[in-house]
Parts: C-alpha cells; structure tokens; sequence
C-alpha cells in the first residue's frame, strides 16, 4: 500500500528562515513559468510545455546560484510539473464545458508546499539514523531538519513535501510497500447514514455524535473576523489579524480531522463489511441563490445546511474510513443513496410522505416507525449485501 504520514518539524531560526526563502524562491519560479507560457502563447501562439520548462532550469540556476541555485534541481522540476497539472486540469475544464479557471499567479502566503520526488535526491529522510533520540531530515539548502515523529515510519520512502501552516512547518513523508495491519474477522456487517444531527447513524441504531467544531468556534472567529475588518491593509496589525483567523480555522480542521479519525476507526474495529452512500458533496453543497432570471428560494436555509454539511466534513471522514478499511483488510461498499430515506426498511414502501420530520419515520403503507436515520442506514445495508452478492455471482 502507498501512504503519507504527516509530522510537525522544529526547525531553528536559521533554518526557518531557509525554508521560507526556500517557499519564495519556488513560489517565483512557478509565477515566472507561468508568465513563460502566457506570453509565448500571446505573442507567438505557442505552447510551452513542461519539457521546455525543465529543460531551461540549468540556465536559469547558472545565472542566479545564489538564489535558485541554492535549492534541489527536482524540487524546482515538482514545481514547474504542479504548474503543468494545472494547465491541464485548466484544458479539461474547458473541454468539459466548466468554468475553465485559468491558472493563476501565487501571491505572497499563496504557496505554502514544496516536493522533492525522490528520497536521496536533494532530501534525505531520517539523515541522522545514528542518534538515539530524535529524527532529521536533510534537505538541500537548509540542513538537518528536527522532525516530530510520533509514530513509525514503514515502508519505502519515496517522496519528501514541507509545508507551511500559519507558523508551524510540516514534513509529509509518502512511503510505498507499507505492510497492511489486518485486524481479526468480526463477521458483522453495518450500514451507514451520514448526516448533520449525528455524523454517523449505523443500521444497528448507534448514533455518533457531530460536534459541530466550527459552529462551537463561531463567536471566536466572527470576532477575529471583524477585528481583521478594521486593520489597515498592509500592516503589522493586519498581519497578526490574519494569522489569528488562519490559527482558528487551523485549530477547527485539526479538531475535525481527529474526530474523523477516532469514528472510523470504531466503525473498522467492530465491523467486517461497511456500507456508505455513495454521496456527491458538492452537488448537495450547491448554492440555492439561483440567477437573476431565475432566483433560487429558501437560499438562507439552504444557505445554514450546506455550512452545516461542511462542518461535519463528510467527505474527510469518508476518505479516513476508505484508508483505515483498506489498511484493517475490511470491504467497504459505496451504493446509491436515492430514496434510502423515503424507503421503508420493513416492506420497502417508498413515499415522500414516509419521512415525517428530519428525525421521525412512520411508513405510510404498513405502519413502520423507526428513527429516520437508522431507517435509512438498514437500506444502505442491504444495498450494499446486494450489489456485494451480484459481485460474488458474477
């Protein structure tokens, strides 16, 4: 398996003072290549590829050794191949009929990441393997680096990213061939229906509770907010303002991250097969104003609800459940959720009027009533036994 560990990184002044200038020195070699294929193309019609790009970077690091000379030659090729991404992601967009979103210049605190894509190439991981204590690692133009390693590193390291989060400074190692955890066999089997009252109703009728992170630190960033409001634009003040708020939503997603954490990996220990709905985030996230011609309505409730679908943060904890299941050996199973909430889990009536409030059902047809949300969750099971028992047949 291919995975990323992610840990804190205690550099010294002197050190980060060179990451930082490290992360500038990055950020105007993608603004130059950038500027690069706008202007060939304006000018000339022509397309600069990433081939060119790279092929121009021992010039540019012979003319300027003190500057982007200083940094690995693969780094500066990871950037110049983020920049190609993003072009292509750009062409697919427009190939789609998308909103394209031209790629753009990265202004000062827009570019926190750089990668080197090889282990030993400019970066070197545990570059101190003989001290007894703490874990370094080298990477070129800064020195050894003192990493926070609070967990084992397994597998091939194959790739090294720092990144810069408000003050603090991140090391992200991704390592191939990392042996699976396998946990014993349970032989019991849960569906699972996401929602905002409780992150996670099962079909046995455990309920996981949502602490709504963001709507607990609301009065705290509305407060930073309105003092950033009032700082002048350029200041010293209106940069501790700006780092206050960044500190605050840090706190929120970390704060969430670790929930997620904690509720899929109680949901992995307990049950062998898992079933989720298979759930499209940013269409149920989607904006209710509607157009000029055609105004939306209810755009303030709807308006509440996505923000408080992003607060639970499904799609986080989604994502955490899919690596643990993959990592534990258990079988996760996406189905469709359509009218898993209008459907009776005892006859199988489906009727919009099945659903008498968020958290009440009464079947219309045989006089079923059960939580909506554990009602919902047994559909998906049995949703997912079927699609996993056509599988098996075919």
């Amino acid at each position: 398996m291919r995975r990323s560990l992610k840990f804190v990184l205690r550099p010294t002044a002197h050190q980060a003072a060179a990451l930082t200038a490290c992360l500038d020195d990055h950020r105007a070699l993608y603004n130059a290549a950038l500027e690069h294929r706008r202007t060939a193309y304006a000018k000339a019609g022509v397309s600069v590829r990433y081939g060119d790009q790279s092929a121009d970077l021992k010039y540019i690091r012979a003319d300027d050794a003190d500057g982007q000379g200083r940094w690995s030659f693969s780094s500066q090729q990871a950037t110049l191949r983020r920049l190609d991404k993003a072009f292509t992601a750009f062409f697919a967009r427009v190939k789609a009929g998308r909103t394209p979103g031209f790629p753009r210049f990265k202004g000062e605190g827009r570019f926190d990441t750089v990668e080197w894509p090889r282990d030993g190439d400019g970066c070197r991981w545990d570059s101190q393997p003989e001290h007894p204590t703490a874990t370094y690692v080298r990477l070129q133009g800064v020195g050894h680096v003192r990493v926070h390693r609070h967990r084992a590193v397994r597998g091939t390291v194959k790739t090294i990213g720092v990144k810069r989060e408000g003050s603090r400074w991140y090391v992200t190692v991704s390592c191939d061939d990392v042996p699976a955890e396998t946990l014993p066999a349970t032989g019991a089997s849960v569906g699972i229906d996401l929602g905002v009252a409780s992150l996670v109703t099962t079909s046995e009728g455990e309920h996981l509770a949502n602490p709504r992170h963001l709507a607990a630190c609301a009065e705290r960033l509305a407060a930073a907010q309105r003092d950033l409001a009032r700082k002048k634009r350029g200041s010293a003040r209106r940069r501790k303002a700006v780092a206050r708020v960044a500190a605050l939503h840090a706190k929120v997603r970390r704060q969430r991250l670790d929930g997620a954490h904690k509720a899929a990996l109680a949901l992995v220990g307990d049950y062998d097969v898992i079933v989720h709905e298979d759930l499209r985030i940013a269409n149920l996230t989607r904006s209710a104003s509607g157009t000029l011609e055609a105004p939306g309505s209810n755009v303030a409730a709807k308006s509440g609800l996505n923000r408080s679908i992003l607060d639970a943060g499904w799609g986080v904890f989604l994502t955490i459940l899919s690596h643990k299941a993959e990592s534990a050996g258990r079988e996760l199973i996406a189905v469709n959720p359509a009218n898993t909430s209008r459907t009776c889990a005892r006859c199988g009536h489906c009727a919009k009027e099945n659903r008498l409030t968020q958290a009440e059902f009464r079947c219309v047809s045989c006089g079923h009533a059960a939580h909506a949300d554990v009602n919902a969750a047994i559909n998906v099971l049995r949703a997912g036994l079927a699609l996993r028992d056509v599988a098996q047949a075919a």
